[in-house]
């Protein structure tokens, strides 16, 4: 019932003001812009390169994201780094107060300032580039317990996102991770258990917002941790009972929603015990309007999954997918796969009565309040210098080794090989690598640094010549330390098992080999005879330092895992129990 949500904070008069003078003055067209958030390509507002003219132009018809906010009237913009937005945080900061100038002159009193959003989760889903503080993510800060901790994280990123002009990242993940094959969640999640996925989730919405002042999204209503497969490329069917929903996937929404949380991001998934049509979440009044507004209470501003995704265009085509969301209860539409053809669609449905232009205006004056909510209202424009200032901050760093430290999780130590005393001992280090993170060079500087004789060799899904190669190196060394990645995937990730096969080369050399998961723990139930394994949870180059601190003795892993790691016949046994870790 809506009295389990916390009541909402009545408007100011200067909000409710501002808000409904801004709505009187926008013209239809306007509004229906308003409803838009969408990438654009450049890392300058009004001088892309001439590759980014080009996809602009084929994408929305001008070349530069100043002409593409103007076309639309863009209520939003969500950088990435594959649309040429990220590169420092100067380039960041200018990049959007020439967006925030071209949304304020849309028009002589259509003046909207632009909600500029990203994905910044941290872990294995990041956007901003260095020296951005670099926490891990929502798995690793299950795994250290401290709703504090999480409360961190979430207020210096947002800080640093604000600073140069991002004021709202698509965070925290409220989703609950039951499903060790999920493969779009995982570490994305703060785990397994319901009462330890909401207490973070609401740590992190109050640190998004109160602490930074930026708008936190509990992402994916109504809870995509138990789906094997992925909303990008298919449509999931989650078979949660009524009962399983109440107990497992709602808590984190529910006290998301308690702490305040402005907006809430919706899933593609279906869950027929919620709704029986098999409609995605996403286009399902009944989940929506029904389950999210009427029985949890929400008010706030309710975002789509990105519409160009293969979950929510499986049974709709691109022209009804936007008309249909709006109808179910949706507020803003991310990233239409053709956003001439979305707006169109919409006013298309206003013009034949499909839709109202009431019900329009009830979207854009959650979108409104949100932003003046933000202060975008009073000063939408960011100081360049003191972004430049306020990214990587010195202070910002040290909080991030605070925060990873006890996140690291001892998963096995059988031999006893851990703690390694600082020895002139030979080490090879190998597996999974990152080309921005560099997780292989970072731990094999550690050993140098400690008196090894340390080789750095990546071996990111080896052939079954790398393999060899590698195999045949390690019996040279004294130890090898090898980090693997999703190494149980082996239907997307790495199908040839290649992984699995590097380990068995390695403990096959008979020479001490230690196996890190830099990424899902459920790694260690596909890697037979391991007996020394450790849980980073990200590759993050913090997460590595503490890794390499851990082995030699200097940190003790407090990590305990916020999942259970079943056994890989997938008959429900179990490997290692939720709450299992080790120290020394």
């Amino acid at each position: 019932m809506p009295a389990q949500a916390a009541t909402p904070p009545r408007p100011s008069s200067a909000e409710h003001g501002w808000v409904t003078s801004t709505l009187r003055h926008m013209s239809l067209e306007q509004k229906v812009g308003q409803l838009f958030s969408t990438y654009v390509y450049g890392g300058d507002a009004t001088a892309p390169t001439a590759a980014d003219r080009a996809a602009n132009l084929a994408a929305f018809g001008v070349e530069t994201p100043a002409e593409v906010i103007g076309r639309y009237h863009l209520g939003g913009v969500c950088y990435f780094s594959w649309s040429h937005n990220l590169d420092s945080p100067r380039q960041i900061a200018t990049l959007s107060n020439g967006l925030q100038r071209a949304a304020l002159g849309d028009g002589a009193k259509g003046r909207v300032p632009l909600l500029i959003s990203t994905d910044q989760e941290q872990g294995t889903v990041v956007r901003m580039p260095s020296p951005a503080a670099q926490f891990p993510g929502a798995m690793a800060l299950g795994a250290a317990r401290s709703s504090a901790a999480a409360r961190t994280a979430a207020e210096v990123t947002g800080r640093e996102l604000r600073a140069v002009g991002i004021r709202q990242p698509y965070a925290p993940i409220a989703d609950v991770n039951v499903n060790a094959g999920n493969p779009v969640i995982g570490v994305r999640s703060f785990g397994a258990d319901p009462t330890l996925v909401a207490d973070l989730t609401a740590a992190q919405v109050t640190g998004f917002q109160d602490g930074a002042r930026v708008t936190a999204v509990a992402k994916h209503f109504p809870g995509h941790g138990d789906t094997a497969t992925d909303s990008h490329t298919g449509l999931p069917v989650i078979n949660h009972t009524r009962a399983e929903w109440d107990r497992i996937d709602a808590p984190p929404f529910r006290r998301a929603i308690k702490a305040g949380v402005e907006s809430i991001m919706t899933a593609h998934i279906v869950v027929p015990a919620l709704d029986p049509s098999g409609d995605p979440a996403t286009l399902s009044p009944t989940i929506l309007t029904g389950v999210l507004r009427g029985e949890l209470g929400f008010r706030g501003v309710i975002v789509t999954d990105a519409l160009n995704m293969a979950g929510v265009r499986e049974k709709y085509g691109d022209e009804r997918v936007p008309v249909l969301a709006l109808k179910a209860g949706a507020d803003q539409l991310l990233m239409p796969p053709d956003l001439a053809l979305a707006r169109d669609a919409v006013l298309r449905a206003v013009a034949t009565g499909e839709l109202t232009e009431r019900r329009i205006d009830e979207s854009v004056r959650r979108i409104l309040a949100m932003k003046y909510r933000q202060g975008l209202a009073r000063s939408p424009l960011v100081d360049v210098e003191k972004a430049v200032e306020t990214v990587g901050a010195p202070e910002h760093l040290a909080a991030v080794t605070r925060v990873t430290d006890p996140t690291l999780t001892a998963v096995r130590n059988d031999a006893g090989v851990l703690p390694l005393p600082r020895a002139d001992r030979s080490v090879l280090v190998t597996g999974w690598n990152s080309a921005a993170f560099a997780p292989v060079a970072t731990v094999a500087d550690g050993f140098t640094a400690r008196g090894a004789r340390a080789t750095a060799r990546p071996a990111t899904l080896p052939s079954d010549e790398v393999i060899a190669a590698t195999a045949a190196q390690a019996a040279q060394h004294d130890l090898t330390v090898v980090l693997v990645n999703k190494a149980w995937d082996t239907t997307v990730t790495d199908p040839r098992a290649t992984q699995q096969r590097l380990v068995a080369a390695l403990l096959a050399t008979g020479r001490p080999v230690v196996v890190v998961a830099v990424r899902d723990p459920y790694d260690i139930a596909y890697l037979p005879g391991v007996t020394t394994y450790l849980a980073t949870y990200s590759y993050t180059r913090a997460a590595m330092d503490a890794l390499v601190r851990a082995l030699h003795g200097e940190l003790s892993p407090s990590g305990r895992l916020p999942v259970t790691i079943p056994t890989a016949e997938g008959t429900g046994s179990v490997l290692y129990p939720y709450g299992h870790g080790l120290s020394w």
